[in-house]
């Protein structure tokens, strides 16, 4: 009698045992080829329009490359320029004064703006007037832009 118990009881593990070892060789290659495809399907060149991306996350990605690509001192020293032009260097420089102000991270691009802004009055306004704006934002920056420019 034992020996037909263990004749069963191999039987009735040897399907399950070979369906395991299957599944224990197969399982793995399966992962690793559906993760070399996820991986191959994805844009890696940066340009969202021809991957595999839903509509949102294509709008979200665009989104933040762009917020990426155009620094807060950026912005707000092309913004400042336009003043410039629009109005006087006095506006820009209040301006920049008050963004300064209001966003303290600001300060460390100050000097770079205001000597931008020195530079471009210069442009626009000539040395003798551009000069008649200076004022001590960012520790006479403006002021040193304009002779910069002037030079």
């Amino acid at each position: 009698m034992k020996h037909s118990t263990n004749q069963q009881t191999r039987r009735g593990q040897g399907p399950a045992r070979r369906i395991g070892r299957t599944l224990a060789l197969v399982l793995p290659v399966v992962l690793v080829l559906s993760g070399t495809l996820a991986v191959t399907r994805v844009d890696w060149s940066g340009d969202p329009s021809g991957s595999v991306l839903t509509a949102s996350d294509v709008s979200a990605a665009g989104a933040s490359s762009k917020a990426r690509a155009r620094a807060p001192q950026e912005v707000l020293r092309d913004k400042l320029l336009t003043e410039l032009q629009e109005e006087n260097p006095g506006v820009a420089l209040t301006h920049l004064q008050e963004a300064v102000n209001g966003r303290p991270s600001l300060a460390r691009h100050c000097v770079s703006i205001a000597r931008a802004l020195g530079r471009a009055a210069v442009r626009v306004y000539g040395p003798t007037r551009a000069q008649s704006y200076a004022r001590p934002v960012c520790d006479t920056s403006f002021a040193t832009g304009v002779a910069a420019a002037h030079r």
